[in-house]
């Protein structure tokens, strides 16, 4: 049966000289893996960059775990990416983070309206320093990981129990009260717009940014090292 979706790439694997394994988020059917078969032009390989906004046509059966795309075509273009390095790494992170996280087969529309409007901010807004540590935060929630907010007193994190806490817990699983106080702020959709460098200088943002990650390596199975955020500190500041 053929369906319609919008989906966000999150890889690709050569299979042939003629076809690509799909690894892509889609609308309606969550994380999917589909066979698509390459024409003799270059214009559907170029589709399948990382990150890439589609549409696709897809066959769907409920007997395979590899799917099949008829058609697929450019849902949104980026604008900015392209031409701006900063830009470049942080959709180099992005892709990296949701091919980690984003694997449940079952469509979520809030989830993939959420990504697809962070992946918008990304190509857009003018202010980016803020863009890694919202993403994550906002991950968190999606993920049912998202803590509880901070009540008065409570000034540190503690990241093996995903909560805060007024006293420093008997392990170093834990983030400062600086990066404590970024977080909770970052929790309280009320900062949502507020810039990030406005609320915590670079290295408390350096220091969340490595906190969330250990935070999801320790609360998702087979999450791992990320590679890309190391240049991401770097060309953040």
């Amino acid at each position: 049966m053929l369906h319609t979706t919008r989906a966000i790439v999150l890889r690709t694997i050569e299979h042939s000289d003629s076809r690509v394994i799909l690894k892509a988020y889609t609308e309606l059917f969550g994380a999917r893996s589909y066979m698509v078969r390459m024409g003799k032009k270059n214009g559907e390989r170029s589709l399948l960059q990382p990150l890439s906004r589609l549409e696709l046509v897809v066959s769907e059966s409920h007997e395979r775990d590899m799917h099949a795309v008829k058609e697929l075509r450019m849902e949104r273009p980026y604008v900015n990416v392209g031409r701006d390095p900063l830009r470049g790494v942080l959709l180099l992170f992005t892709q990296e983070l949701l091919h980690r996280t984003l694997r449940e087969e079952v469509g979520d529309p809030f989830l993939f309206a959420d990504m697809h409007a962070s992946l918008e901010r990304m190509d857009t807004h003018p202010d980016q320093a803020g863009y890694p540590l919202r993403l994550l935060v906002l991950l968190l929630g999606h993920l049912g990981i998202r803590p509880a907010p901070q009540e008065e007193g409570e000034a540190i994190f503690d990241l093996r129990e995903g909560a805060f806490l007024r006293t420093t817990p008997p392990h170093e699983f834990l983030l400062d009260p600086l990066a404590s106080a970024l977080l909770a702020r970052l929790l309280d959709q009320g900062a949502d717009d507020l810039p990030v460098h406005s609320l915590a200088p670079a290295q408390v943002r350096r220091v969340l940014l490595d906190g969330l990650l250990l935070y999801l390596r320790l609360h998702m199975e087979s999450f791992g090292e990320l590679r890309s955020p190391e240049v991401l500190k770097q060309v953040l500041g």
